[in-house]
């Protein structure tokens, strides 16, 4: 299936949720940037915010620990005092997936939540396959890696193309595996990311509705350059808080590449993503240093005033306009299942 931007506008023109999205999600985003409130109430515990991941009623801490730098330290066990050193200081939100370092983040992350330190961590990974076979093979393969009996929330990977949506809810498609896994109590809660387009979210979302299913979260890019440029901030962001959807933000500096643009430094970039009706703000921690940085980030945080908004999207307005800074977008670079079709099953 070859589904092009405009034709596909052209096809969900009637759909309601979609719909509702495209032609009204100025009106819809309007009172989300008026309040500048994340998804759900807040607190804070110790060093840490913590917000509601939508409608799950769980508490996650504002920043999230990503999976795959984890595991880039060459050092494993350097990696897994990054992880103990964050959840010490309360960041509970930990992020993984199947594929990362052919496997090696999970196993990493694995051996770090021993000792206790599962008990107190909001375990999340993704699985690449879209047919049940591959979803379920995946998903007790994630099991063994993280040393778990459960995982908190499983996501579907990369859904980055106008199929894939078709592809996970098909007859024998993913989402039997995970409805089983979840049934089974594998896995708690459910949700997909992308980082593509935000069409393909909308229809990831749209195809759900029709099979009468919700999820409980959605992770996407949401950074000062998105919303100049195929934005998920302005096209997704208004229909995951209308429905109540957890809202996991990433790429806040798109693997440092927005910072190459001179124009924005991390403290801004992550507190814009954090200003967001966002319930988690996953971001790279590959070293002690980095993760200071992020604990610096949320004690300055405060939410920020329109007029503070506008200025920062007009200082980078310029360097986002063609997307050459969000290359997740334009590029195939960040796009691991499509160098390793066999994961998808």
């Amino acid at each position: 299936m070859d589904i092009g931007r405009r034709d596909l506008l052209r096809v969900v023109s009637t759909s309601g949720l979609i719909a509702a999205s495209l032609a009204g999600s100025s009106e819809l985003l309007k009172p989300v940037l008026a309040q500048n409130k994340p998804n759900g109430a807040q607190i804070k515990r110790g060093e840490m915010l913590y917000r509601t991941l939508g409608r799950t009623g769980e508490q996650v801490s504002v920043i999230g620990l990503g999976g795959h730098h984890i595991g880039r330290p060459k050092d494993e066990q350097e990696g897994i005092r990054i992880v103990r050193n964050a959840i010490d200081r309360g960041i509970n939100f930990m992020d993984n997936s199947w594929d990362y370092h052919n496997g090696g983040s999970e196993i990493r992350m694995g051996k770090a939540l021993q000792g206790g330190y599962r008990d107190q961590a909001f375990l999340m990974t993704k699985i690449d396959g879209r047919t049940k076979e591959a979803a379920t093979k995946q998903i007790d393969e994630s099991l063994r890696r993280l040393q778990t009996d459960h995982i908190d929330l499983l996501q579907h990977h990369e859904i980055i193309r106008m199929e894939d949506p078709d592809r996970v809810f098909s007859a024998g498609g993913s989402m039997e595996a995970v409805i089983a896994a979840q049934k089974a109590g594998k896995i708690r809660y459910i949700g997909f990311t992308g980082h593509k387009d935000p069409l393909v979210h909308l229809r990831m979302l749209d195809v759900a509705a029709q099979n009468n299913f919700r999820f409980d979260t959605v992770q996407m890019p949401l950074n000062v350059m998105d919303a100049h440029f195929r934005s998920f901030e302005q096209q997704v962001l208004p229909v995951l808080v209308k429905n109540q959807i957890g809202v996991l933000g990433m790429k806040s500096m798109g693997d440092q590449n927005i910072l190459k643009s001179n124009t924005v430094k991390p403290i801004e970039c992550l507190h814009y993503a954090m200003n967001l009706p966002t319930s988690t703000v996953i971001t790279g921690i590959e070293s002690m240093k980095i993760l200071e940085q992020a604990f610096e980030a949320v004690r300055t945080f405060a939410p920020m005033s329109q007029k503070q908004v506008a200025d920062l999207l007009n200082r980078t307005r310029s360097a986002a306009a063609k997307g050459q800074y969000e290359l997740f977008k334009t590029t195939s670079q960040f796009d691991s299942t499509a160098k390793n079709p066999e994961w998808l099953g």
